[in-house]
């Protein structure tokens, strides 16, 4: 599965899931919506369970769908929301982070529709969330807007996105894995891509939780950007 695009010389992406014990809501999704742009998801439903992993497919369906329709990524989750909210009879919700990047230029736009912060590490330097305002997660209210912002991405420059179940792995002392480790665990080998980067802070995770059950999916997504 990875590389995803093998042609595509202007980007290294990997992505992982971890799913718990029990079924999970997480996912991630990655995709072309033409020959220069690239679509990036992390999402993560509200409950667990068949019904919620129903609920995820649906969600990463419509989604996928709004995208490749030529809606922004804003546009794209209003969509999504109105959709989920007119077809579904449960009360999940689903937090999504979504980008749209243009891999000749590294322009972007992204909209976090209450999901965790991103990541970014510029070339040479380290990873710092990046933190602002969130809207309100998918298939909560209807006729909700979704906020967008644009970013630039200079050749060397990272993304990693993730959902909750990284920084609330929990140990037995009941403590949380937290932004701060996950910062020390992303900055821990300067050099690392996106392949090796993934597998270390899965393993800095179940260092730090050890017998401690794992109640929650753990999605990663590592996102390098080469420049053409």
């Amino acid at each position: 599965m990875f590389p995803p695009f093998p042609e595509k010389k202007e980007f290294d992406l990997y992505a992982t899931m971890t799913p718990a014990k029990e079924v999970g809501g997480d996912f991630y999704d990655f995709f072309m919506v033409d020959d220069d742009h690239i679509a990036l998801v992390m999402a993560d439903v509200s409950s667990k369970g068949i019904p919620a992993a129903l609920f995820m497919m649906e969600s990463k369906i419509l989604i996928k769908s709004a995208v490749q329709s030529g809606l922004s990524p804003s546009a794209a989750l209003r969509k999504a929301n109105e959709q989920l909210l007119e077809n579904d009879d449960t009360d999940f919700f689903v937090t999504v982070w979504l980008a749209v990047i243009d891999i000749n230029t590294g322009k972007g736009l992204a909209a976090n529709a209450g999901h965790e912060h991103p990541s970014l590490k510029r070339k040479g330097g380290v990873f710092e969330m990046i933190k602002y305002k969130h809207s309100l997660a998918v298939a909560t209210i209807e006729g909700i807007p979704f906020k967008e912002h644009g970013f630039q991405l200079e050749a060397g420059d990272e993304l990693f996105v993730y959902t909750d179940g990284v920084t609330e792995a929990t140990n037995t002392d009941n403590e949380l894995f937290g932004e701060e480790r996950l910062l020390t665990s992303l900055n821990g080998n300067k050099a690392a891509g996106p392949e090796e980067l993934l597998p270390q802070i899965k393993a800095d995770i179940d260092e730090f939780v050890g017998d401690a059950p794992q109640f929650d999916d753990i999605t990663m997504l590592a996102f390098r950007y080469n420049g053409r």
